[in-house]
């Protein structure tokens, strides 16, 4: 059995600069993704209000800057991993606004859920406004 290399592929400019580039192979698994930092409205504008500490144990692999004005990512938002049958899934980690694969909802509301993801899935990070589009991938 060949085992294919799963990879994120950027579908919207945001989910590029995400990326840094056009895709990100997922070499390790568990490959977690959620929000850098909170952005609150102030008189002049948006400012983070928290930002994860450089010394600490990241919680995610990929974070997402949300612009806002209504937060679309969690802080814990989603995580790609290897299921037992050679396959992956979509886990939701809890999430406010879910994630969306194909054109099913994952999660939301704080519930968390799970997703087969196939080659080709289109998957959202938040409601169907989020300008976090990647597309899951399977190569050898």
């Amino acid at each position: 059995m060949t085992v294919k290399t799963p990879y994120l592929e950027a579908v919207t400019p945001e989910a590029e600069r995400s990326l840094g580039s056009e895709w990100l192979a997922l070499r390790r698994l568990p490959f977690r993704i959620g929000r850098e930092c909170r952005l609150v409205a102030g008189r002049d504008g948006l400012h983070v209000a928290e930002r994860r500490k450089q010394v600490s144990e990241p919680n995610n692999d990929l974070y997402l800057l949300d612009p806002g004005p209504r937060l679309q990512v969690s802080r814990a938002h989603c995580q790609i991993e290897a299921d037992d049958q050679g396959g992956y899934r979509l886990l939701d980690r809890g999430s406010a606004c879910g994630t969306i694969v194909g054109n099913q909802s994952v999660g939301g509301a704080d519930a968390g859920g799970r997703h087969v993801l196939k080659d080709g899935d289109l998957i959202i990070v938040g409601t169907a406004e989020s300008p976090f589009a990647f597309r899951f991938r399977l190569t050898d």
